[in-house]
């Protein structure tokens, strides 16, 4: 996870200095509640944010980088989150469950076999809804960036799980704030 890490030495593309929009929408609905775990929470924009609701928040990320300053702006802002540095496809280790997991651009840098690893571990961590926004197949793939992610791909890759919605979506960036094409899914486990 090194070039995660590194990215974190500047302003990675991802990190846009505030939550997702499509995140502050569903929370501002309800539908993220109870105890969360946002993993691969970079700097922590989503998982503050949530913390101001009045949740339960503990963020994850395996960039130490990220989660020093996640826990730099927590204090600023006197955020009530915890921050730790940790490996979503291990979520066991946290010996804990939550009500809701937000995922904003983890779920599309892994390969195949470690999807099936982070299905698994979702597993371990979660009692209620999985909340995932990643780029879109829709996405042109002229500008680089992450993998892109069918929604067949993401049936497949959650079978056997209650998939709510999977909907179109926008994923702003450093460089795009209007956002690519992504999918927002609400996944429960069963």
């Amino acid at each position: 996870m090194t070039s995660f890490n590194d990215a974190y030495r500047g302003t990675p593309p991802w990190d846009i200095g505030r939550p997702q929009a499509e995140f502050v929408r569903i929370a501002r609905k309800g539908e993220i509640r109870g105890r969360v775990l946002d993993i691969g929470c970079g700097t922590g924009e989503n998982a503050i944010f949530y913390a101001g609701l009045g949740l339960e928040v503990l963020g994850l990320d395996e960039a130490p980088l990220a989660i020093e300053k996640a826990r730099k702006k927590a204090l600023e802002r006197a955020a009530r989150v915890e921050f730790i540095v940790g490996d979503a496809l291990h979520l066991k280790k946290l010996k804990r469950r939550f009500d809701t997991i937000t995922d904003c651009g983890l779920f599309h840098t892994f390969s195949d076999g470690d999807r099936k690893h982070f299905v698994k571990s979702l597993k371990a961590a979660l009692s209620g809804t999985y909340f995932m926004l990643c780029f879109s197949d829709k996405e042109p793939t002229d500008w680089g960036g992450p993998r892109r992610v069918s929604k067949d791909e993401i049936r497949e890759t959650f079978a056997g799980w209650k998939i709510n919605y999977i909907r179109e979506a926008r994923f702003s960036t450093t460089s795009d704030d209007e956002g690519g094409y992504a999918w927002l899914s609400s996944i429960s486990s069963v």
